[in-house]
């Protein structure tokens, strides 16, 4: 028998966050895929997006309050931070200097993924850090495909579309029942 128990507050924001940010991935970077995948992969995300947010609900009020200590921390603060900076700097260097913006969805990926591996070892989380590096390596990919002369919709399906659907996995992972 499954017991659906209540999570915590950290799990909870965790799994908004990732399931937001992952319908933001499939949305933004499926576009340029010939018909019909677009529509294809964008009503898959609101599916499986729906569907993480039905089994949030569910699961209750979360545990432990309104889970902001976790965000309070220096540790979390300077993550986000160099993630900031890391972003914007990178996206202003591959964008304006460069001329290469079919990269940024990777930049981003790897970016972001190596965000959560800092976020899981500095606060011993393994599936941050499993989530992490899926993130990086397909960012990554993302950029070895641009260097073999992929087009900016290959490099968004894989880096960006892709990415998504690794965040809806992890916030899945988090919902599912213990």
């Amino acid at each position: 028998m499954i017991i659906m128990t209540r999570i915590s507050a950290g799990e909870a924001i965790g799994s908004l966050i990732a399931i937001v940010f992952g319908l933001v991935f499939v949305l933004v970077n499926s576009g340029g895929l010939t018909a019909p995948w677009p529509l294809v992969l964008r009503i898959a995300a609101a599916v499986v997006a729906v569907a993480l947010f039905v089994v949030l609900a569910r699961r209750g009020k979360p545990e432990g309050g309104a889970g902001t200590a976790f965000f309070d921390r220096h540790r979390f603060q300077l993550i986000v931070a160099a993630e900031v900076v890391a972003l914007f700097a990178g996206l202003f260097v591959i964008n304006g200097v460069l001329g290469h913006g079919e990269v940024g969805v990777a930049w981003i990926a790897v970016v972001v993924g190596v965000h959560f591996v800092a976020m899981g070892m500095a606060f011993r989380l393994a599936r941050f850090v499993t989530l992490g590096v899926a993130m990086t390596v397909l960012g990554v990919a993302g950029f070895v495909l641009a260097a073999v002369g992929a087009s900016a919709e290959v490099i968004g399906l894989v880096s960006g579309v892709l990415s998504g659907f690794a965040l809806f996995a992890a916030a899945g992972h988090a919902l599912a029942p213990r």
